[in-house]
């Protein structure tokens, strides 16, 4: 029968993985959505009222099915991680109490009305609500990454025992929710869902304006798909650089602070200086390439690549080895892999933007058939990039669930059995293939859909002045 432990591991990382998509849509949507609204008040360009239209839509189903994804997740910390629900709750129910308290409940106030509003409230208290669903949005980041990023570096607590049992008791709330890591997790999220929803928008804005100038395919709304792709590529040529430089000093940190990790991410074994940062490798006998602590490594890198990352510039840098930890390494594969993957999709995402800004530049953006397929095939690929990102968070720093204090094998529901571990697994891995599947199924609905026309928006009515009874004010 399976270990309850793996099983229950399994079945949190299915519904984060899962989860992360619809939060890192609505997050990256809200500044987009906050600058449209905003355009379409003040007046002039019909297209930005297309655009807030269209883009609601896909934010509002992002935001329904995130709700229910999410609240799944608290249910498993006290049905499979019971025991680190004990030891950890006094610090890590609260933040994760105050996100629903305080940023969902004021996204989720303020969403009917940014919604359904438009034409029932003032133009002041429709764009209020935008900036409220917005800053509910990020806030709710805000709380779970204090609780997260408590987990990878824990400040702030003392370790007291209750009925035979040592529980984390809170003693510093600043040092706590404020620790060294948090900033670097909320900038290296937030920018990431940004640069996530910046690439999905271009890609799909490819698509149609591909077929519209390439194909010959004629769009109707292609003054909307252009202004989408100019508009998302402006938000690319900021995020995609921020992310590799903030991604570099975050790497940096990960190496003062959680050594362990970072010599996982690097697969560095034993203790050395001059470590190359590896493009590429593979076990020297390949019977060890399905074990993923596999020791013995051919690669190609760069010659002191890895001791430069971690010192900031010191290309004879030491990195300490796993072999010198007293702890099990974790899946060293899994953590090397995924974290060269991701980083060559930031530089990948680099090359996108500035290949789309020399063509926007050089007034070729709409005719250059390769760029939109090189945007089409990577529309996706920001989410792609933010569950890698995570997959290095979490399992990096395993066998710890709270780095130094509580061990993941440790956290697990006692009661646990292996049987009952297995059942829900299936189960959750046939009720959130569903989920994933229905959200694609209505979010390529909406796409194919296609935003309103012109004619449909006038014939609602003047958005200018507030509806009977509504003081221009409010």
């Amino acid at each position: 029968m399976i270990d309850p432990v793996l099983a229950s591991r399994f079945q949190f990382a299915l519904t984060t993985i899962v989860h992360i998509i619809f939060p890192v849509m609505s997050m990256g949507l809200a500044p987009f959505l906050i600058y449209f609204t905003w355009k379409d008040i003040r007046g002039g360009d019909p297209v930005y009222e297309q655009l807030r239209r269209f883009w609601t839509k896909i934010f509002a189903v992002s935001f329904v099915v995130g709700t229910v994804t999410g609240i799944v997740l608290e249910f498993e910390f006290g049905t499979n991680f019971a025991a680190f629900s004990t030891t950890a709750g006094e610090l890590f129910g609260g933040p994760l109490a105050i996100e629903g308290m305080m940023a969902f409940m004021l996204e989720a106030t303020f969403l009917g009305i940014f919604v359904f509003g438009r034409e029932r409230v003032s133009d002041r208290l429709y764009m209020i609500s935008s900036l409220a669903v917005g800053v509910g949005t990020w806030l709710s980041a805000v709380w779970i990454l204090i609780a997260n990023s408590w987990m990878q570096m824990p400040r702030g607590y003392e370790l007291v025992t209750e009925d035979g049992q040592q529980v984390v008791h809170l003693v510093d709330p600043v040092a706590a929710y404020l620790n060294p890591r948090f900033g670097y997790m909320y900038v290296h999220m937030q920018n990431a869902a940004v640069e996530s929803v910046a690439l999905f928008m271009a890609g799909v804005a490819a698509y149609y304006i591909y077929r519209h100038h390439v194909w010959g395919n004629k769009t109707k709304n292609i003054v909307f798909w252009h202004k989408t792709l100019k508009i998302a590529l402006v938000a690319l040529l900021i995020t995609a650089p921020l992310q590799v430089l903030q991604g570099d000093l975050y790497a940096r940190h990960v190496y003062e602070t959680q050594p362990q990790k970072f010599a996982a991410m690097e697969a560095v074994w034993n203790t050395e200086s001059y470590v190359p940062e590896y493009i590429f490798a593979i076990p020297t006998d390949l019977s060890q390439l399905t074990n993923p602590r596999a020791k013995e490594l051919f690669g190609v890198g760069i010659p002191g690549g890895a001791s430069w990352l971690a010192s900031g510039g010191d290309a004879t840098a030491e990195i300490r080895g796993l072999n010198t930890f007293d702890t099990e390494a974790p899946p060293v594969a899994i953590v090397f892999w995924s974290f060269r993957a991701m980083v060559g999709m930031g530089f990948w995402f680099i090359l996108l933007a500035f290949w789309g800004g020399y063509r926007w530049y050089t007034g070729e953006l709409f005719e250059d058939g390769l760029l939109h397929k090189a945007l089409m095939t990577s529309s996706l690929l920001g989410f792609v990039a933010v569950e890698l990102g995570w997959v290095v968070t979490e399992v990096g720093r395993q066998p710890w669930v709270i780095q130094g204090i509580l061990k993941t094998s440790e956290g697990v529901s006692p009661g646990l059995t292996g049987s009952e571990a297995l059942i829900t697994l299936v189960g959750f891995v046939g009720v959130y293939t569903a989920i994933l599947a229905l959200y694609s199924y209505v979010v390529i609905r909406i796409i194919r859909g296609g935003p309103p026309d012109m004619d449909t928006l006038e014939s609602a009515g003047d958005h200018d002045a507030p509806p009977a009874g509504v003081p221009g004010d409010d």
